[in-house]
């Protein structure tokens, strides 16, 4: 069984981003997952794609969420990952 990896996709001065950061990082304690940050501005096409919604969430590649990130429907897609296993 793979480690899940959650992506974060954000940009520097973001509020929100900020907080997604800080619900994925305590949630970091209660699940086991490679938290990867990719700062959208470093790419155009990450740019174009993302810049209106970020931050965004992805786990293991599925959006799970964007813009205000939920830390419990977070906790939600990772409990349903965890029961498909």
């Amino acid at each position: 069984m793979s480690q899940t990896t959650i992506t974060l996709y954000t940009r520097k001065s973001c509020p929100l981003c900020d907080k997604a950061k800080d619900s994925l990082l305590e949630l970091k304690e209660e699940w086991n997952f490679h938290l990867e940050e990719i700062d959208i501005e470093t790419s155009d096409e990450l740019t174009e794609r993302y810049g209106l919604m970020i931050p965004v969430v992805l786990i293991d590649g599925q959006e799970a969420g964007y813009g205000f990130v939920n830390k419990f429907d977070i906790r939600n897609r990772l409990h349903e990952k965890k029961a498909i296993l």
